[in-house]
């Protein structure tokens, strides 16, 4: 059973510049593993805005509740390829009151657009 979805786009350049503007805003938003690739490089800018776009789906699934922390909510790759979500804390708390048993993202990034669906499903 479906539990909730949500959907998100973030314009890449204008998440750049929020970047650029709040030198602390990479860490409020990003696990360290979030922000780095296994070759130790920092991950490119619409990868991160694609996780970004990811994290607001995932609230939107949840009915947007207010109190959850970005950093309790973790995007990660499978060694397919396949994007996962990786939940804790308060994003934990609330998908367990739902009834929440298992996530689906998918990720997207072109013509300057990052975007990203997720549903939750009981």
């Amino acid at each position: 059973m479906i539990i909730g979805v949500g959907i998100d786009v973030a314009e890449i350049d204008r998440f750049q510049e929020a970047l650029n503007r709040h030198p602390g805003m990479a860490t409020r938003l990003f696990l360290d593993r979030e922000l780095m690739l296994p070759s130790g490089e920092r991950r490119g800018i619409a990868s991160l805005a694609a996780r970004f776009a990811a994290k607001e789906a995932l609230a939107k699934a949840l009915g947007a509740p207010p109190g959850l922390l970005w950093t309790d909510a973790e995007v990660f790759v499978e060694d397919t390829g396949q994007p996962r979500l990786r939940v804790s804390g308060t994003v934990a708390a609330r998908a367990e009151a739902l009834g929440v048993k298992s996530w689906h993202i998918s990720l997207s990034h072109d013509a300057g657009v990052a975007s990203a669906v997720v549903i939750a499903e009981g």
